[in-house]
């Protein structure tokens, strides 16, 4: 599904953000990406998400090289894709079902069919009593399930996800987490960023440790 192979990224001469990377990511499977800050896991899931190209190497994701994706190519390729943010980056003057059906609308789906996915997903994560609640009226956790049910509306082959527990405390960061559980076992990968090491151990998937760029430790 997702092979990296010696990938560099250079945002500077000689200052890399990633240095001959190389890594494998199956069909399917859960993956952690964890370190210290700085350590390349943001500019790793940009590299995914195609707002970047490697500097060296190659990123291949479903049997395709990254870098060489035309501009419409990238767009279908995002399409997709699902992306998790820490900060939730909800539009505050929407409610939470314009929040979710934003994206089917800008995918083109028919107005019949927005409707149907955005419910059903709103339904999926627990939070369809809230379709006409806006963001700040909800709880740090149930803006996360929103995000998350925006990122799952136009059902992703992968979900990436930043720091998606960065704001949120323990028992809401575990919450969060089984979420993404679920949507794995759905049969879509997922990759979550993270530095709560404690919250990997919990999870129970596994880990690829980065710093300064490299991968030091499989776990």
């Amino acid at each position: 599904m997702i092979e990296a192979h010696n990938v560099s990224k250079a945002y500077g001469r000689g200052v890399f953000a990633i240095q001959d990377l190389s890594l494998r990511v199956d069909k399917g499977e859960f993956v952690f990406l964890t370190g210290p800050s700085g350590a390349g896991k943001s500019t790793l899931l940009r590299l995914l998400l195609r707002q970047d190209v490697p500097t060296e190497g190659q990123l291949i994701v479903g049997g395709r090289n990254l870098a060489n994706l035309t501009p419409r190519q990238v767009q279908a390729y995002r399409r997709s894709l699902g992306f998790v943010f820490q900060d939730f980056k909800l539009l505050r003057a929407k409610t939470v079902l314009e929040n979710v059906a934003f994206v089917p609308r800008v995918l083109g789906m028919a107005t019949s069919q927005q409707q149907r996915r955005t419910f059903q997903v709103l339904k999926w994560v627990g939070l369809q009593h809230r379709m006409s609640a806006r963001p700040l009226e909800l709880s740090g956790g149930e803006q996360q399930r929103i995000a998350i049910a925006r990122a799952l509306v136009n059902d992703p082959m992968i979900i990436l996800a930043d720091e998606p527990t960065g704001n949120l405390d323990p028992d809401l960061s575990l919450e969060i987490m089984n979420l993404f559980r679920e949507i794995n076992a759905r049969g879509t990968t997922v990759i979550v960023a993270t530095h709560d090491r404690e919250l990997i151990r919990r999870v129970g998937r596994r880990a690829l440790t980065l710093n300064h760029g490299a991968i030091v430790e499989v776990a």
